[in-house]
């Protein structure tokens, strides 16, 4: 059975399509989510709305609780990261990430970034070993990925005012979102990167109608070709 973690990022409640003024990146994470129930009815879905309730901010007392080794930890520090474990948990748990992200001014909103920083954790998510070689994805000295231990795969799923910021397009060194996202989990070992993006939402009409249908099928493409993939390993278990 195949374990998908849902996070919405976008304030917005509703999804574009279905809702005034909904989320496009609603939209497209429900489409996923759907798409795959479709292929696998019993799908375990892990469900988690960082628009709507913004994981806590890194502090002083945070950075604290989170250097210190877990048997020297107060319990205000274990509570204090209470939070930021169960994220952590359903990072680990998950066989794919579904990630709804809009772009807003060139990069994520703040919510996602405080989500991203409450998953890198030292002795969780990465370690650091002088011994170590270089990193997998990255070219990084010592690093240890602590997520490497099996297959995970990521999709971004985004929204954009603008447009041409794919890679090769004019506007691609201003994308600061796919990028530093990519950057962020294959840090922690999470090897599988997929990105699909709805441009065009400033102008709308007809040229953000196509750029949706495109989104969409794109979306039923990936979906197709990662359970495929991802069946391979579960027939080839033994019973």
């Amino acid at each position: 059975m195949t374990r998908l973690l849902h996070l919405d990022a976008s304030p917005r409640p509703g999804r574009a399509g279905s809702h005034d003024h909904g989320s496009h990146t609603r939209r497209l994470t429900h489409h996923f989510v759907s798409r795959w129930r479709t292929l696998e009815p019993d799908v375990e879905i892990i469900y988690r709305d960082i628009g709507l309730s913004s994981p806590q901010l890194t502090s002083v007392e945070w950075i604290e609780a989170a250097f210190t080794p877990i048997e020297q930890q107060t319990e205000p520090m274990r509570e204090l990261l209470t939070e930021s474990d169960a994220l952590v948990d359903e990072v680990e748990r998950a066989d794919i990430l579904v990630l709804g992200v809009p772009m807003y001014n060139f990069g994520p909103p703040a919510v996602f970034k405080a989500w991203i920083d409450n998953i890198i954790r030292i002795n969780r998510t990465v370690d650091f070993d002088p011994q170590y070689g270089a990193h997998p994805h990255l070219p990084l000295e010592g690093y240890v990925p602590l997520l490497a231990d099996r297959s995970r795969h990521a999709v971004l799923l985004s929204s954009r005012g603008g447009f041409d910021f794919d890679p090769g397009r004019p506007l691609a060194a201003l994308n600061h979102l796919e990028p530093s996202v990519r950057t962020a989990l294959q840090f922690i070992g999470i090897g599988g990167f997929h990105d699909i993006a709805i441009e065009h939402q400033e102008e709308g009409g007809d040229v953000l109608a196509a750029s949706t249908e495109s989104a969409l099928a794109r979306i039923d493409r990936l979906v197709e070709r990662l359970h495929s993939e991802m069946a391979v390993p579960r027939l080839s278990q033994p019973a």
